[in-house]
C-alpha cells in the first residue's frame, strides 16, 4: 500500500483517551466502610462524652500551665519577681480547681440545684462590693476586682457566669415542669431582669468583654428553652443597641474596634497589642521556635500570659500546636452539646448547654481577638490563660459536665461494668468462674505457640 516501505498495511493505533480515576477496589471499599463503622461506633459509645470532657479539659489545663510558665517568665523578671511566680499561682489555682471539679463531679443533681440560689446571692453581693471604695480594685482601667490581701485578687464577675447558668437552668427547669414556658412572660421573667442586673453591675466597672459573654449565656438559655424567633430577635436587638451605644460613647472601645484586621500599630500605637499578636503567630511556622524561645514575650506583646497566651503558643509550638489546642476545644464543645442533647432532665439540658455556650463563646472571643478578627475584649482563654478567678469557676463547670456525662443513657451502666484490675480474688474470674484468668491466658499462649511450632 502507498505510504508503507514493506508493502504491508500500516498498523492502526487506538486513540488514547484521557485516563479516568480508577474506581476503588472492592477490598478498599470494604476496608473504608469497616473503618467508618468502627469510628462511628466508638463515637456513639455511652462514655465518649465522658472521656472527651475529662481528657480534653485535663490536656488543656496541663498545656496551659506549661504555656503560662513559658509566657510569664519575662513579665515576672521585669517586675523583680521570681521567674516562676505566675506559674506557682496558676498551679495553686489549678489544684484548688481540681478539688472543685471532683466535688462538682460527685454532687447529685439535686444538690447542684439547691446551690443555685446561694451561689447567685453570693455573686451579686461580691459584685456590689467591687464598687465600694477601699474594697474594689481597678486593673487595666476596669474596676471588677476585690483584693484578698497581698497580690491575690478575685474577680466576682467570673463567678457570676456560673451563678447565672445554675440559677437560670433551675428556673427554666421548674417552669418547664409546670408547662409555663409557652408563655413569653414566664420565659423572660425573672431570667432576663436578673441577667440585666448582673450585666449592669459588670458594666459599672467597665468590663464589656465579660458582659458580652454573660449576654451569650443568656441567649443560649433562651434558645434551649425554645424561645420564639420574634422574642429571641427582640432581646438580641435590645442587647445590640445597648452594646453599640456603649462602644460609641467610649474612645477606648472605638480604638479597639478600629484594630480589627490591622497590620500596622497605627497612630500612638493603639493597635500595638493586636499587631504584635499577629507577628507572634506568623513567626511560629509549622512547628514553632520551641518552648521558651518566643521573642514577642520579651516586652513586645502585652498580656502575653493572659489574654494573648494563644499568640505565644503559636510562636513557640507553631501551627501544629495551635491546631491541637483548637481540636481540644472543639472536642470539648461537641461533648457538651452531646450531653445537652441526649439528656431527658431539663435542668441538665439547660445547665450543660449554658456551660458549653460559656466556654465556646469565651474561646471564640479570645481567639478572634488574637487573630485580629474581633476587637480585643480582655477575656482569657478558658482553662488555658493565667488567672485563678477564671480558672476556678470554669473547672467547677467542667465538673458539672462530667457529672452530667456520667448520667447519659448507658453511661452509668458502662461505668458499673468496668471492674478494677486489682483487688480480685486469684481463684475467681470476672463472671464468677473459678478458673484463674491468668492461668487461662497462659494456657492460651502455650496453645498458640504449640500450633505455630507444628505440635498437635
Amino acid at each position: 500500500m502507498p505510504g508503507s516501505r514493506t508493502g504491508r498495511p500500516p498498523v492502526q493505533r487506538a486513540v488514547r483517551r484521557p485516563s479516568a480515576a480508577r474506581p476503588a477496589r472492592p477490598g478498599q471499599e470494604n476496608a473504608l466502610r469497616r473503618l467508618h463503622t468502627r469510628l462511628r461506633r466508638a463515637w456513639d459509645r455511652p462514655l465518649t462524652a465522658y472521656y472527651l470532657i475529662l481528657g480534653g479539659s485535663l490536656l488543656i489545663t496541663v498545656l496551659g500551665l506549661v504555656m503560662v510558665y513559658s509566657a510569664s517568665q519575662i513579665t515576672a523578671l521585669q517586675l523583680s519577681l521570681p521567674g516562676s511566680y505566675f506559674f506557682r499561682k496558676q498551679f495553686l489555682a489549678a489544684l484548688i480547681g481540681a478539688g472543685l471539679l471532683v466535688a462538682a463531679m460527685r454532687m447529685p443533681v439535686k444538690l447542684h440545684r439547691a446551690l443555685a440560689y446561694p451561689i447567685l446571692a453570693v455573686a451579686v453581693c461580691l459584685m456590689v462590693l467591687v464598687q465600694v471604695p477601699g474594697i474594689g480594685v481597678a486593673v487595666n482601667g476596669n474596676q471588677n476586682w476585690i483584693s484578698l490581701g497581698g497580690s491575690y485578687l478575685v474577680q466576682p464577675s467570673e463567678f457570676g457566669k456560673l451563678a447565672l447558668i445554675l440559677w437560670g437552668a433551675d428556673l427554666l427547669a421548674r417552669k418547664e415542669d409546670r408547662n409555663l414556658l409557652a408563655q413569653w412572660k414566664h420565659m423572660l421573667v425573672p431570667l432576663v431582669p436578673a441577667a440585666f442586673l448582673l450585666l449592669g453591675l459588670i458594666m459599672i466597672g467597665g468590663d464589656m468583654g465579660t458582659a458580652v459573654i454573660l449576654t451569650m449565656i443568656l441567649f443560649g438559655l433562651l434558645w434551649l428553652a425554645g424561645a420564639p424567633t420574634r422574642l429571641f430577635a427582640g432581646v438580641f436587638s435590645v442587647a445590640a443597641l445597648v452594646g453599640a451605644y456603649l462602644i460609641k460613647t467610649s474612645p477606648n472601645r472605638m480604638d479597639r474596634m478600629s484594630c480589627i484586621g490591622a497590620t500596622d500599630p497605627g497612630p500612638q500605637d493603639i493597635c500595638w497589642q493586636a499587631v504584635h499578636g499577629l507577628y507572634a503567630l506568623a513567626s511560629g511556622g509549622l512547628f514553632g521556635s520551641g518552648l521558651g524561645a518566643s521573642v514577642e514575650k520579651w516586652g513586645q506583646l502585652p498580656e502575653a500570659h493572659t489574654d494573648f497566651i494563644f499568640a505565644v503558643t503559636g510562636e513557640e509550638l507553631g501551627l501544629m500546636g495551635t491546631l491541637s489546642v483548637l481540636a481540644l476545644f472543639a472536642a470539648l464543645g461537641y461533648a457538651g452539646i452531646r450531653v445537652a442533647g441526649r439528656t431527658e432532665d431539663p435542668f441538665v439540658r439547660y445547665a450543660a448547654g449554658g456551660v458549653t455556650t460559656w466556654i465556646m463563646a469565651q474561646t471564640v472571643i479570645n481567639l478572634g481577638a488574637v487573630l485580629g478578627l474581633l476587637p480585643i475584649a480582655g477575656v482569657p482563654l478558658p482553662l488555658f490563660s493565667y488567672g485563678g478567678s477564671a480558672l476556678l469557676p470554669t473547672m467547677f463547670a467542667i465538673g458539672l459536665l462530667i457529672a452530667f456525662a456520667r448520667d447519659e443513657p448507658g453511661a452509668r451502666a458502662a461505668l458499673a461494668l468496668r471492674q478494677p484490675r486489682f483487688g480480685r480474688k486469684r481463684g475467681t474470674g470476672g463472671t464468677g468462674s473459678k478458673r484463674n484468668p491468668r492461668s487461662w491466658n497462659t494456657m492460651r499462649r502455650r496453645a498458640s505457640a504449640a500450633r505455630s511450632s507444628g505440635e498437635r
